[in-house]
């Protein structure tokens, strides 16, 4: 695996309006090397995806064909969230006030010495701060 994406890139990839500059390239790194993500990763897409279909923002048609094509890529879940959850984790949560869920991703892509792709601004900054590569740069 190449990357460490967490939601926010993987949502960019249906609505444009969230993007930013290199978000799409991304999608061709996945494709060309995969990506890892936590297992928490399935269940934020999913919810998202929810959300906007209950505010009419992507019709159930859209969310089916969005799924069927994130579960075609090389995305594999990291089997180890629950072993570092309350330890690694939670120490990068509180040093770099960050949601558990961010600090998820940040300590899987610290742990496997992988890039992170993400548009949050709390985690690409504490990514920053703690020398994790970021993507799109």
């Amino acid at each position: 695996m190449s990357i460490v994406i967490d939601s926010s890139i993987a949502l960019a990839w249906l609505y444009p309006d969230e993007q930013m500059p290199g978000s799409n390239d991304i999608v061709d790194i996945v494709v060309e090397r995969g990506a890892v993500v936590p297992s928490l990763w399935f269940v934020e897409v999913a919810n998202a995806l929810t959300m906007s279909l209950r505010r009419k923002r992507i019709s159930a048609i859209q969310r089916k064909s969005f799924l069927r094509a994130l579960s075609n890529l090389d995305i594999v879940s990291d089997d180890h969230m629950a072993t570092h959850a309350w330890t690694a984790t939670l120490e990068l949560a509180d040093i770099h006030a960050l949601t558990l869920y961010d600090a998820t991703y940040l300590e899987l892509a610290q742990r496997r010495r992988l890039p992170l792709a993400t548009l949050d601004k709390d985690l690409r900054r504490a990514a920053g701060h703690a020398g994790v590569g970021l993507l799109p740069e």
